[in-house]
């Protein structure tokens, strides 16, 4: 392993030096981290790496001393802040005083979730001139000029009407910018960003790290960026720190990471990562084989198998003109002055054993897809026909039944699931309500084989959610969908959550059940490299409607809408020497909301190719050409 410790010449911002924290006291205390040692170079970013429960996040908690307000507390080691006199003070043994004039002032952060971080009873005016009051002692109107300055600084337009609103009335890349605005307010030499874009759109995302490269670069701002996300790794580090069980178990420059890694763990999750471009001149998708960690070892399941499990002869699902619109706004007469304008005359057809994936961003309208087939909303207009029946003309009978024949995926299985109910319960719920199977002990066998079929103990159903890890959560949901006996499942944004390693898992074993049960999968995602994985056939989406259908093959390799091109640009990729060459979108997708009578345009879509459909009006979106 390189030795990153530092000469005189070059000292480090900060030295981590046999860190470990507990939570809990006595015999019965449990290290979450276990002396880690690293260093911070002054305008230089760390990565720290590593999958759920790896210590990552709570090694920066504890830099900051913050898990002292969860129980946590630092048990040996020093955290050194080098001061520019030379001076170091040891935040492990820093009083509280001490603490409160350097977080925000010499080292912020900038956590995961901003709705959480932000207060929501303030503006965020309010919330950014605190820390300009607290550390910088500045006026009122000193502290709103640089509020809004700051604002610029993060492309955020409108400083002036921003600072007025509150959290709720912001979207999420938006938050997470004002996030960055407060962390940067009194220009920190050290900046700890926490999962910063994990939950964010792949054009967001974008934006949001080319804010951060920028303003360090402008600013000489170190940085400590936590993340699963190996292609953020890629763009974003110049060293890595890969942790494994509360260990650092490898520390390299980042191209030495890529190209040699040395520790088994690193070189598992290395390659579990889906690299955009990896199936090029690949007609279908491909199952790969996925290295795990086996104790200390790592254990290669699965094999390679290519995914021709799609039958064109006659389609399963068939959706003409769907409209979906939600009245949002009304007059004091009770008239309806606006509306959401979520799906607007969506047609696609979607065939037995295929995975058709629709891709767009937030508010694109692909979630209200899916959630108007489960029957979960209601459609304004257009037609839906299962196996040839249309959805509108079936009886209550024949509505009954299609919930059986079509099941939902949620993105968040820990909600989606009851934390009162054993899992073995929420498995045999879909069964018990439509009456599957009337015997106790059958419905038991039953279950059993399900939790058996995704990969977990027959033990396991006699446990609580909270019990298992993200991804066995999340095949319990499978587990529970399959129950059933469905023939279309719809995946919303299914492993987008999850660690790399737990979602290549995830994917081959969706493939996996495709090919042995025939199963129809619509895959709703923003995750590009996921879709190129594991799609027979790709839906572009963008405020409501579809700007781009084909072959995933045409897609991906001879894209043709603009926006489709800009979205693919948009995609990190896990390869630090990969230049980027197309421009990112910048900016908030538009709002779907309308008022009455505004109606939107609908985009003709012609035919480049056999298959391949692209919308006309592409100089009519957002960052065109």
């Amino acid at each position: 392993m390189p030795d990153h410790t530092s000469s005189k010449s070059s000292q480090p911002l900060l030295s981590v030096r046999d860190l470990s924290i507990a939570f809990g006291k006595g015999p019965g205390a449990f290290r979450a981290v276990k002396n880690v040692s690293f260093d911070v170079q002054p305008g230089k970013t760390l990565a720290i790496v590593g999958e759920s429960g790896s210590g990552k996040s709570v090694t920066c908690l504890g830099i900051m001393r913050l898990t002292d307000y969860s129980a946590g507390h630092i048990a040996s080691g020093n955290v050194l802040l080098h001061r520019d006199e030379g001076e170091a003070i040891d935040l492990a043994k820093a009083s509280e005083d001490q603490l409160r004039a350097i977080r925000g002032k010499d080292i912020a952060m900038i956590f995961q979730e901003p709705m959480t971080s932000l207060n929501p009873v303030f503006t965020i005016g309010n919330q950014i001139e605190e820390a300009l009051f607290l550390h910088e002692g500045l006026t009122a109107g000193q502290a709103r000029l640089r509020a809004k300055e700051l604002l610029r600084k993060v492309r955020l337009p409108d400083a002036d009407r921003l600072l007025e609103r509150y959290p709720h009335q912001l979207s999420g890349g938006m938050r997470q910018r004002v996030m960055i605005a407060m962390a940067l307010a009194c220009n920190p030499r050290l900046l700890i960003a926490d999962e910063p874009t994990t939950a964010l759109d792949v054009t967001i995302q974008a934006q949001i790290l080319t804010i951060i490269r920028d303003l360090q670069q402008e600013m000489g701002t170190a940085v400590v960026f936590i993340t699963h996300d190996m292609g953020v790794v890629a763009e974003m580090a110049d060293d890595v720190v890969v942790m494994w069980k509360g260990e650092k178990v490898e520390q390299a420059p980042v191209r030495e990471i890529f190209t040699s890694p040395r520790y088994p763990y690193t070189r598992a999750l290395l390659s579990a990562v889906p690299r955009l471009g990896s199936l090029k001149g690949q007609p279908y998708p491909k199952r790969m084989p996925v290295l795990v960690m086996d104790g200390s070892a790592p254990r290669q399941t699965g094999e390679m198998h290519e995914q021709k499990t799609a039958d064109y002869t006659k389609p399963l699902l068939q959706v003409e003109k769907l409209t979906t619109r939600f009245d949002v706004g009304r007059s004091l007469f009770g008239r309806v002055t606006h509306r959401v304008h979520a799906v607007e005359e969506v047609s696609f057809d979607l065939y037995p054993g295929e995975t058709l994936a629709l891709v767009g961003e937030s508010g694109s309208g692909k979630s209200t897809i899916g959630r108007t087939l489960q029957q979960l909303v209601e459609p304004t207009g257009g037609t839906v026909r299962f196996d040839g029946r249309a959805m509108a003309s079936m009886s209550h009978a024949e509505r009954r039944r299609l919930r059986r024949d079509i099941q939902y995926i949620f993105q968040d299985p820990f909600a989606s699931l009851d934390p009162r109910r054993t899992v073995g319960y929420s498995v045999a719920e879909p069964i018990l309500v439509h009456g599957l199977i009337k015997d106790r002990r059958a419905i038991e066998r039953r279950v059993q084989e399900l939790l058996e079929h995704v990969g977990l103990q027959p033990q396991h159903a006699k446990r609580y959610p909270h019990e298992f890890s993200g991804g066995q959560r999340q095949r319990v949901c499978i587990a529970r969908a399959l129950a059933s006996d469905p023939r279309l499942i719809i995946a919303d944004e299914s492993v987008s959550a999850l660690d790399v390693s737990i979602q290549a898992q995830i994917v081959n074993l969706l493939m996996e059940l495709q090919e042995t049960r025939r199963l129809s999968y619509l895959f709703i995602t923003h995750d590009m490299a996921v879709v190129e994985k594991i799609s027979h056939r790709v839906a572009v989406m963008y405020l409501g409607q579809i700007v781009e259908l084909g072959t995933r093959q045409a897609i991906f390799e001879n894209p043709q809408h603009s926006y489709t091109r800009k979205l693919l640009s948009a995609v990190p990729v896990a390869d630090p020497d990969r230049e980027r060459t197309m421009a990112r979108i910048e900016g908030e997708i538009p709002s779907p909301v309308r008022p009455v009578g505004q109606e939107p345009l609908i985009h003709r879509m012609r035919e480049v190719e056999p298959g391949h459909w692209v919308a006309l009006e592409a100089d009519a979106l957002r960052g065109a050409a």
